[in-house]
């Protein structure tokens, strides 16, 4: 099992990948493939780059398309929704960002640890599983303390915090999942089933805030090299969660495939709750 904390960076370029087309200050050249997801509860947003707004509504539990985003320096910006023309005090930035030449990575809005909005990009390990294997990764972006996460209610990874992933590759099949506090087996999420297809990683976001009662989770899968999974759907503008279980619309239909091969070191973008 692997565990990798991405760095915050390059995060806001998730959020403006449609509007870097609108961009001819950057140089097209080659860039990332990018999808963005929206993790925050009750929270839309419109996200602008470089002072131009580039999704409009952008609805708690759903995702962006994939999209190729020219490699280059971009500042992001995330408002409530309706702002006028980007106005008022941002929920996420500004932010500078550099885009790189190539990469898939996952970017998700979120809560850290404390509850405050931020965005994290995190680099997709696409490396080949063992023949008949697939990848199970999680993702703890929820206001919420270290989580274990139990397979069969043992735990499998542990004291995983936000913003960190762990990782583990598994025979193909279906295992039952759950999170737990860190040294307890009670669940506050789920459990569940989650299905391990060969050939592909299936990635497992905790989102919302444990004080609020919003936990939940959102998925994504995306293939591995040699294999032939999909990439991922979008989640519609559902995603959370009761503390009782996942949905199995969720767990199937999340798609954030973001890709985003951080280079260089960007700054960290974790900006104030909206007042």
């Amino acid at each position: 099992m692997t565990r990798a904390l991405t760095a915050l960076g390059a995060a806001g370029a998730v959020a403006l990948l449609p509007l870097a087309l609108a961009a001819p200050a950057v140089a097209q050249t080659a860039g990332a493939e990018v999808r963005v997801l929206h993790g925050i509860p009750g929270t839309p947003v419109d996200v602008y780059v470089n002072g131009e707004r580039a999704l409009d509504d952008f609805a708690p539990g759903t995702t962006t398309d994939d999209l190729a985003l020219p490699a280059g320096s971009y500042e992001v910006a995330v408002f409530p929704a309706d702002a006028a023309d980007g106005s008022g005090t941002p929920v996420i930035g500004p932010v500078d960002l550099a885009v790189p030449a190539s990469g898939n990575v996952s970017a998700i809005a979120h809560l850290d640890a404390e509850g405050t909005p931020t965005i994290t990009p995190f680099v997709n390990d696409t490396s080949a599983a063992a023949a008949g294997s697939g990848r199970v990764v999680v993702r703890h972006t929820a206001a919420a303390p270290a989580v274990d996460v139990l397979v069969g209610g043992s735990p499998a990874l542990t004291n995983l915090t936000n913003p960190n992933e762990d990782s583990a590759e598994l025979p193909a099949g279906t295992i039952s999942a759950s999170v737990a506090a860190t040294g307890t087996t009670e669940p506050v999420i789920g459990p569940a089933d989650v299905p391990v297809v060969a050939g592909q990683a299936t990635i497992v976001y905790a989102i919302g805030s444990l004080e609020d009662s919003t936990l939940g989770v959102l998925v994504q899968t995306v293939p591995l090299s040699g294999g032939d999974g999909p990439a991922g759907v979008p989640a519609g503008s559902g995603g959370l969660v009761d503390q009782g279980g996942l949905p199995t619309g969720v767990l199937l239909a999340t798609g954030l495939g973001l890709a985003v091969a951080l280079g260089g070191g960007t700054a960290l973008a974790r900006a104030r709750r909206q007042q």
